[in-house]
């Protein structure tokens, strides 16, 4: 791929705010809100409601999810994604910018930018160093809410950018494919609790945490910086490669790395260790938890 095309899934604040001032925020650009926060810690809404980049929309991951599943933020249908962002004003051409208000700089907002591309979607980006630092930086916010004018999204879902719990389980055995784990190394580990669930890891996965790829100032660090990281990692990005987590949101900060690198077709496990976790066998969970009981 062009490396101008690769280069629009990330946006500097100075250039979103030079397009805010300008008044394109509009039928062809429109700005996506994706906070989420454990409702005891922060409430996202509302804190949307209260600041926010002039312009923009909350896109609600509990909405926007698979409601009928067990496991937390699931996919949802194509029709259910395509009226909802299309409620958002956004059509097949217009250019999507996602953020989210996370004290890490970004969080949610790559897990956006992956259902947005694979839902076909590829005029999509995310807001580098998220509302953080665009709020340090200077650049305008607003408790005005807008109401977009409603537009028509045909959404198709991209397999190749989806990975099911039986493809999981079918790779263990054949290695068809990488698979890296975003999460804490405590939890890949299975040292540490992973949200109430045992934790541990799926057979043959490497442990790259998701804030590794992040500066200090959560910012993305640099092509450079990531290539390196995955080269001491072992991972091969000119081989298929699968990214998992705890419910499919911290691996989209890999996808969206290794996509900075020129590897657009990295897929995401859905289900992540939330499925894994309850339906693979005993011993496809790796755990030094485990291990130490015995």
């Amino acid at each position: 791929m062009a490396a101008q095309v690769l280069g629009k899934a990330l946006v500097s604040a100075k250039w979103l705010s030079e397009a805010v001032k300008a008044g394109r925020v509009g039928a062809g650009l429109r700005v996506l809100d994706a906070s989420w926060y454990p409702p005891q810690e922060r409430n996202a809404r509302q804190e949307f409601r209260e600041s926010h980049i002039p312009g923009a929309s909350f896109f609600d991951i509990e909405e926007c999810r698979d409601k009928s599943s067990p496991y937390d933020f699931m996919l949802p249908s194509e029709a259910h994604f395509a009226d909802y962002v299309g409620h958002l004003g956004i059509g097949n051409d217009t250019h999507v910018v996602v953020y989210d208000g996370d004290k890490v700089g970004t969080f949610y907002a790559p897990r956006a930018w992956w259902m947005f591309r694979v839902f076909g979607h590829r005029e999509v980006s995310v807001l580098n160093g998220g509302f953080k630092n665009w709020v340090k930086e200077g650049h305008p916010v607003t408790a005005e809410v807008s109401q977009p004018t409603p537009a028509v999204f045909k959404a198709k879902l991209d397999k190749t950018l989806l990975k099911t719990f039986e493809e999981m389980m079918e790779n263990v055995g054949s290695r068809r494919f990488q698979v890296v784990d975003s999460r804490p190394e405590g939890r890949f580990r299975g040292t540490e609790l992973d949200q109430g669930l045992e934790s541990g890891h799926i057979p043959g996965a490497v442990n790259i945490p998701f804030q590794s790829f992040l500066t200090e100032t959560g910012h993305e660090k640099s092509i450079e910086e990531i290539q390196q990281m995955f080269r001491e990692k072992k991972v091969d990005l000119s081989k298929p490669l699968t990214i998992t987590c705890r419910k499919g949101v911290t691996a989209c900060h890999i996808a969206l790395a290794a996509y900075l690198c020129g590897k657009p077709d990295v897929s995401i496990y859905d289900g992540s260790w939330s499925e894994w976790f309850h339906r693979a066998p005993p011993e496809y969970k790796v755990s030094e938890m485990k291990r130490n009981k015995a």
